[in-house]
């Protein structure tokens, strides 16, 4: 009883304390997720007041917490405008694979963790973060600017290419030899194709099967098979996060919409829950020794994001001062560096610590890019300043 009592004392605190967090994060016009994670410092394991009873919980809710960010950003989007951006956009993610995934590869070669931690640090260092850039894109207004679809088809083909990353970071770190890794390879890649076909062809037969008029039901449903999918998923190693991705994609119409509505208030927790956890696991004492090489990182590649952005709104004929624009806002890691560190750090402990200072870092500096990038740029090569292009429509970005 004495524990129970304490756990629920510990759940409420925390819970509290993320909505103080959120709040002040609000005021400030900032992302929260750095204040999510500083407080899991301060109440882990080597923190100012380390928590005990709540910890199981915690984790439990943490792995809610990346199955609901995986599956709301598959509601985001529907299968027909995953395979237009493959189709379109393609080069551009070769770009920013090769530009923005490689950094990382190299830094954890150079730092001599082997390359099972290589396949994972690239990994942090390549995925931009689609919640903070959604966040960043509302607030500066940039939502109808020329840049923006261009931004979103960048995110999209990430998004896309996690159905493939995952489940090869997954059975790496299980140790799978080369057989064992092509066949997870080829379930994941066998899994993304028949849901995409599905979703493509019979997508209006799915949801009207999941569809209910009544809310209650509805969520219910939808919850229980994205849990029911994810575990399936993780048991074929093809990743929990994957699975509920797919999920999120085979839904459509007014059911995506319906759901989407439904779960945001539950993926807010459980993903504050998850930020919280991650922070909870590092040790605080474990970052100052890799704080240089995360300075360093993130510094280089927050040009390499840059020079994506450029580079993808050059491929789409937008002017300089878009390309520009389009490149600082590139420059936030958030969410999927956390997860795909979380994956590592029983393989490679030291990547924690290393992946919760770099995304502190550029989840501050990311918003200031967005900003600053296309006026430094201007004055930098003397350009006088050009007007923002005429607005369009662009669609709503995922929000994470």
């Amino acid at each position: 009883m004495h524990n129970t009592a304490t756990m629920l004392t510990e759940l409420g605190a925390i819970i509290l304390g993320l909505g103080l967090l959120g709040r002040l994060a609000g005021r400030v016009g900032f992302s929260p997720i750095p204040l999510y994670l500083l407080a899991g410092l301060a109440f882990g394991h080597g923190g100012i007041l380390p928590l005990q009873a709540s910890e199981e919980f915690t984790a439990v809710g943490a792995e809610i917490g990346v199955i609901l960010l995986l599956l709301m950003l598959g509601l985001e989007y529907s299968a027909s405008e995953l395979v237009t951006n493959l189709r379109t956009q393609y080069p551009s993610g070769a770009v920013d694979f090769v530009l923005n995934a490689v950094p990382g590869a190299v830094a954890a070669l150079m730092l001599g963790w082997g390359p099972v931690a290589a396949v994972a640090l690239a990994g942090v260092t390549w995925i931009s973060s689609s919640g903070v850039i959604a966040k960043v894109l509302g607030d500066l207004r940039r939502l109808g600017n020329r840049e923006t679809p261009v931004v979103l088809g960048v995110l999209v083909i990430e998004d896309l290419a996690m159905a493939v990353y995952l489940p090869i970071l997954t059975a790496v770190l299980a140790g799978a030899g080369l057989a064992g890794g092509s066949v997870t390879l080829l379930i994941a890649l066998g899994t993304v194709g028949a849901v995409l076909y599905l979703a493509l062809r019979h997508g209006r037969l799915i949801s009207r099967a999941v569809s209910s008029d009544n809310a209650e039901t509805l969520l219910l449903v939808v919850l229980g098979l994205t849990l029911l999918v994810a575990g399936v998923a993780q048991e074929l190693q093809v990743s929990a996060a994957v699975g509920a991705f797919l999920v999120g994609i085979a839904l459509s119409g007014e059911v995506a919409e319906g759901a989407g509505i439904l779960l945001t208030p539950l993926r807010d927790l459980f993903a504050a829950v998850f930020f919280v956890f991650f922070g909870l696991s590092t040790d605080p004492a474990d970052i100052p020794p890799v704080l240089v090489p995360a300075l360093l990182l993130a510094f280089v590649t927050a040009l390499t994001k840059i020079a994506t952005g450029w580079y993808a709104a050059r491929r789409a004929g937008i002017k300089g001062a878009g390309r520009w624009r389009a490149g600082g806002t590139l420059v936030a890691r958030g969410e999927f560096s956390i997860v795909i560190a979380g994956l590592a750090v029983g393989v490679e402990p030291r990547i924690g610590p290393l992946a919760t200072a770099y995304v502190l870092i550029l989840v501050v500096v990311g918003p200031l890019t967005a900003r600053w990038t296309e006026p430094l740029a201007r004055k930098l090569t003397g350009r006088p300043e050009t007007p923002v292009e005429p607005e369009r429509a662009a669609p709503e970005p995922a929000k994470v």
